[in-house]
């Protein structure tokens, strides 16, 4: 790791959230379940731990445990401003936003960047933007 690297705590759906997040940024995806961790305090099938590593974006997700909450962001975003060309940062918001829920489109703003927020289905919140 290199930098600040997201934990995310879904609802039972991390086995679905880090491969689609992979599809996306690429890298590879690492999943333990519950049962491989010996952990008695959820579904045996549920992920205990998982990582997308190697790639553009890195993050860490686990399905919430029953004393834990699930992803619920207010007042924060996963900001990707100008973390790779703008070709790419655009593919990656049209790819987050299927499923979810464009906040505010993808635009050019009165200052000459480019930005623009979503909820992916998973319900974690993006920036993603770049300038010319």
């Amino acid at each position: 790791m290199t930098g600040l690297v997201p934990y995310i705590l879904f609802p039972g759906t991390a086995v679905d959230a880090l491969p689609f997040y992979q599809a996306i940024f690429g890298g590879e995806v690492a999943m333990h379940t519950y049962a491989e961790f010996g952990r008695a305090d959820g579904p045996g099938d549920a992920i205990a731990h998982g990582m997308l590593i190697r790639g553009p974006v890195e993050l860490a997700a686990a399905d919430a445990g029953p004393d834990e909450d699930a992803v619920h962001m207010n007042g924060m975003f996963f900001s990707l401003l100008g973390t790779a060309d703008p070709e790419t940062l655009t593919r990656w918001f049209a790819q987050l936003g299927d499923g979810g829920r464009v906040i505010d489109p993808l635009q050019e703003r009165p200052w000459g960047a480019h930005d623009g927020t979503l909820v992916d289905r998973f319900g974690v919140h993006w920036l993603i933007g770049y300038e010319d």
